[in-house]
């Protein structure tokens, strides 16, 4: 019900076993939705616990329990013009930065249908990175109340606006779909006002299918930018030549960023297993990191319990700095204080390891309802993927969150 699959076949998982939907003119529209209904809670106070790094509050310290951490809406129209041309547009509203539901595009392309198996879309589409990248925000397809966020919840890039391809291959049983994509991304989305910019975008992608297993490869590069600069790098450069070697190494200033990542599932129907690895390389002080998952579940009528284990660690969290003992004594203090902020910058990079045990109860048509708990314990120095840490809070301990939410499509 929720094995994890192609974008093809996304519209019949999601409104092809009993959703109905609006026929507009003749047939040549339809119009689906989806969404989910959720609350968190988490037992550190002193720091939030979120799903995306663009979310500007969560669960702990700006709520006791939260509503904004999962719940969403979305919409998507599909227009068949000809058996050839088709287009859609998909809407999606989820707490933004500015603690708004103000609706996002999600997709938003034309799609030329070459052959049978060849295809090439125009405009905006998701980057198929991970293995349900297509559909991680319809709660309904995924077993999980949320992707794991070792992986899923540190990606810096997951839209492409451009021109990509799928072509689909045949080899006896193995069905293979090899894609690729080119183009450029901005987002503006984020609560401390920045702006990032992902130009000269490329990605290749590969997911094969034999039987009940699916492998999938994916490679993405791009030149990336984050705007305004943080001011901590424009008073490094005021050191002379190491300063500006230390900005240089962690401004975010049109730094090729790359992704990695390698998956596989196996799902014969009363059971699942999947796992993900991820390397993300952002050459800057966002740093190098590595993600991976393991999960697994059972499927007993209409309730599917499952286990998952995640973890992200970074490179280094930490730099020297500048060489105190090179500077003149009246810029010691200065430089102590800026070498200070730096590693508080390093220091906050997601380090974490996380146990997650939930169930799915599919209690009505295109309904279900999930529990989960998450028992995180964050690396040493690090606070993990939380955010809007507070001066009580302590890295490096451990966090339990829960978690209930009722995904729908319709």
């Amino acid at each position: 019900m929720f094995k994890p699959i192609t974008i093809a076949a996304l519209a019949a998982a999601l409104y092809g076993s009993g959703a109905q939907a609006v026929e507009l003119g003749a047939g040549m529209f339809s119009f689906n939705g989806f969404g989910t209904l959720g609350v968190v809670h988490s037992s550190e106070d002193q720091a939030d616990f979120t799903s995306s790094f663009s979310q500007p509050n969560g669960a702990g310290y700006s709520h006791e329990w939260s509503a904004d951490v999962d719940s969403r809406i979305g919409a998507q129209l599909t227009a068949n013009f000809t058996p050839k041309i088709s287009a859609v547009i998909q809407l999606i509203a989820q707490q933004n930065y500015d603690n708004s539901y103000r609706p996002s595009i999600e997709w938003a392309n034309i799609k030329y249908q070459f052959t049978q198996d060849f295809d090439v879309r125009i405009g905006r589409v998701v980057l198929p990175v991970f293995l349900v990248s297509d559909f991680r925000k319809v709660g309904y397809t995924n077993p999980w109340v949320r992707p794991p966020l070792g992986v899923y919840g540190v990606e810096p890039i997951t839209n492409n606006d451009g021109v990509d391809f799928r072509y689909r291959l045949h080899l006896g049983e193995v069905i293979s779909t090899l894609g690729g994509t080119y183009g450029r991304t901005y987002r503006s989305n984020y609560p401390a006002g920045q702006s990032s910019e992902a130009k000269d975008l490329w990605g290749i992608f590969d997911s094969t299918e034999y039987g009940a297993a699916l492998f999938h490869l994916s490679y993405v590069a791009a030149h990336t930018s984050l705007q305004p600069s943080i001011a901590l790098f424009d008073a490094f450069r005021e050191f002379g030549p190491q300063g500006i070697a230390i900005a240089d190494k962690y401004e975010l200033l049109d730094k090729l960023a790359t992704i990695m990542a390698i998956g596989a599932s196996y799902d014969p129907g009363k059971w699942f297993a999947m796992g993900e690895w991820t390397r993300i390389n952002t050459r800057s002080f966002v740093g190098l990191s590595t993600g991976w998952y393991v999960s697994g579940g059972y499927r007993i009528a209409k309730f599917t319990p499952y286990l998952t284990y995640s973890a992200v660690t970074v490179q280094t969290t930490s730099d020297p700095g500048l060489n105190l003992s090179a500077l003149p004594p009246f810029l010691v203090g200065t430089a102590t204080a800026l070498n200070a902020g730096l590693n508080e910058v390093l220091g906050m990079r997601p380090v974490q390891r996380t146990l997650s045990a939930g169930s799915r109860w599919d209690f009505a048509k295109n309904v279900d309802l999930k529990l989960q708990c998450d028992h995180i314990r964050l690396g040493p120095g690090s606070p993990g993927t939380l955010i809007n840490t507070q001066p009580g809070f302590r890295p490096g301990g451990t966090v339990n969150v829960f978690s209930a939410t009722i995904d729908f499509v319709f």
